[in-house]
């Protein structure tokens, strides 16, 4: 029951992203422009009538939904964006992006509990102190209707992220029941945070419930700052059949007798945006969880991508052109050589969260990790076209804005015919791969910003989904290895992944990259969840140790078949001067007959305190010996 409730929960979600999308195509293309100011709401009139020039547009939009999502998750398989990861001290962190950022995960660790959500259902504390006798200490069971995603630490508070189904209105009433249910969608996500004092983690508290209206996007905490951003799309088909308050996103606080609706002078229009959505950002002092007022503001307009600092938060969104065809009719024609990205640059005070400015560059991000901010600039890079496209191949660029998100310098038309696979920005430099047959790894000097310039190119087989940082002078990157195998039909060879690879990329010379050692994990088939999200790495600092889940395969014995060998962890010391040598294998040769691994049996997570470090997958977890990797307990969580 629980599982279908989820399918249906994911469907209604994407259904709702692709009407946003339709709409979002709809929108004529303009010039790279740039806002310092955006359009409150001040009225219900003033909502409603936002939302009627929306459905006009959703209704006359034409849109192929299948193409859309077809081309957005081959985009997102290939290199997305997020394990407890990167650590120097006595227990790890997650792998977060920017220093004194924190990124949500599914675990976290104090050094002596394990904070973990087990089968989307529960959240689980383990004692872990003595690693030879785990143990549960204690389990936070919500009720049928939550379930638990993303964690946060805070000090000894517990911050739980999940997600609540809450339903409209009855707009039986007002009109046939049976062509109601047709016309609307009876169903919206409330994303929902759950605060627990662990003074005591055998006995975690409840403190406080908030929740905001919508699917959870993204969330950070910096300085006791808690973030979230979500994604609302309001029943506005039927906002003339239900009566109250249909348009506006709900608000629950437990210290509040009931749920409330956004204020509409928390409303705003984001620049250029005709889309039937919102994205809500909300924010709470963590400092004193009992106490502290929810704040939050709703911007009509969806978004994508999110990238934050401690000063500021950025969110993406794209942008398509309507085509006009001979009787002077616009239709829309799936077609990302015509995307645009509108960036929106929000000031944080606390939790005052305040829109400052905005820019439209031309071409996608990837993902957050394209995105950067230092010394008051922020740099991006992007991808311009289709890489199909013959007649207009696409290409790549980086462009640097000034505070007021005003370019100040750019680099353009990288790499035809390909586009980004991983980006990462390391103070005055800029590291990007981009990929068709080959890997391009760009190197970037962007340290004058009205004058980047490319440095150095390395071509090597393969590509990188996930750059990291090794030290000012070494990169690392994990991606696939690849193989050009002739095409039957002629043309250009076909490009086809082999095993997972790793690569120790040396930049010290930065015009003369140079790929210096390489691993390559099994054969066709074998995959980590590090390749997709960058919280799946485990780094110990002071042991030069990298670890990450892995499902290995080989290839068979008929061509493009795949033999399955095994799943679980593998734990890498990477330096300049050894290169990557396997220091820990903690993967499970398949049993007899499996085929498949075993989804409940997979290492999601791999962290480590004092001398051990910890797998968990749905069903277990496991602990080692940091020095010679040698199991030394296992607690069943079923």
């Amino acid at each position: 029951m629980k599982l279908r409730r989820q399918v249906i929960w994911y469907s209604v979600a994407l259904m709702m992203v692709m009407v946003v999308m339709a709409v979002a195509m709809f929108m004529k293309k303009e010039n790279v422009a740039a806002y310092d100011s955006i359009e409150t709401i001040k009225s219900e009139a003033d909502l409603k009538a936002y939302f009627e020039r929306a459905k006009k547009m959703q209704q006359s939009a034409a849109v192929k939904y299948s193409e859309v999502a077809e081309e957005k998750a081959s985009m997102d398989s290939a290199s997305s964006e997020s394990s407890n990861a990167v650590g120097g001290g006595d227990h790890s962190t997650t792998n977060n992006q920017v220093e004194g950022v924190d990124e949500s995960d599914m675990v976290k660790t104090d050094g002596e509990y394990l904070y973990s959500i087990f089968a989307g259902t529960s959240v689980k504390i383990v004692d872990i102190r003595n690693p030879q006798q785990m143990k549960v200490a204690a389990e936070i069971k919500p009720d049928d209707d939550y379930y638990p995603s993303q964690l946060f630490l805070h000090d000894d508070l517990l911050v739980v992220l999940g997600e609540k189904m809450i339903r409209y209105p009855d707009p039986s009433d007002a009109m046939d029941k049976s062509a109601a249910m047709d016309r609307i969608m009876p169903m919206n996500s409330l994303t929902t945070v759950r605060l627990y004092s662990i003074e005591k983690p055998e006995k975690p508290e409840f403190i406080r419930e908030i929740g905001v209206e919508g699917y959870l996007k993204s969330a950070r905490k910096t300085d006791g700052m808690l973030y979230l951003v979500t994604n609302v799309f309001p029943n506005f088909w039927a906002m003339n059949e239900i009566e109250g308050d249909a348009l506006r996103p709900r608000i629950i606080d437990s210290n509040e007798k009931e749920e409330k609706f956004m204020e509409f002078k928390d409303i705003s229009i984001l620049p250029g945006a005709v889309d039937p959505s919102y994205s809500v950002i909300a924010a709470i002092d963590l400092s004193s969880p009992k106490t502290s007022e929810l704040k939050t503001k709703g911007f009509l307009g969806s978004s994508d991508q999110m990238y934050m600092t401690k000063n500021h938060l950025y969110l993406t969104a794209l942008k398509y052109e309507a085509r006009t065809n001979s009787r002077g009719i616009e239709t829309l024609i799936w077609n990302p050589g015509k995307a645009d990205t509108e960036i929106f640059k929000f000031k944080l005070d606390g939790t005052d969260v305040k829109f400052y400015q905005s820019a439209q560059l031309s071409g996608t991000i990837l993902n957050q990790f394209s995105m950067d901010e230092y010394k008051g600039n922020f740099r991006v890079v992007m991808t311009e076209g289709n890489m199909w496209d013959q007649k207009n191949p696409s290409k790549n660029h980086l462009y640097i804005l000034n505070e007021k998100m005003e370019t100040t310098g750019s680099v353009n038309g990288l790499a035809k015919g390909e586009r980004i696979y991983s980006a990462r920005f390391m103070g005055d430099k800029a590291y990007m791969v981009t990929f068709r047959e080959t890997d391009p790894l760009f190197v970037i000097d962007v340290a004058d910003p009205a004058k980047p310039k490319v440095l150095g190119e390395l071509k090597i087989p393969g590509f990188s989904n996930y750059l990291h940082p090794l030290d000012e002078n070494h990169l690392i990157g994990f991606g696939y290895d690849t193989v050009a195998q002739k095409n039957p039909s002629g043309g250009e060879p076909l490009i086809l992944t082999k095993g997972m690879k790793i690569s120790l990329f040396d930049v010290t010379d930065f015009h003369n990259p140079k790929e210096k050692y390489t691993e390559v994990i099994g054969g066709r088939g074998t995959y980590s969840a590090l390749q997709y999200d960058h919280k799946a790495l485990l780094q110990h600092k002071k042991r030069n140790l990298f670890g990450f889940p892995v499902s290995i395969y080989e290839e068979g014995a008929k061509e493009f078949e795949v033999d399955y060998k095994g799943s679980g962890a593998l734990v890498y010391e990477i330096t300049p001067e050894h290169g990557i040598v396997l220091k820990g294998d903690l993967v499970k040769k398949k049993a007899s007959g499996e085929q498949y691994e075993d989804w409940e049996k997979q290492i999601q997570r791999l962290v480590y305190s004092g001398d051990s470090v910890f797998t968990l997958s749905m069903d277990e977890v496991k602990s080692y010996k940091l020095d010679s990797f040698k199991e030394i307990g296992t607690l069943k969580m079923k």
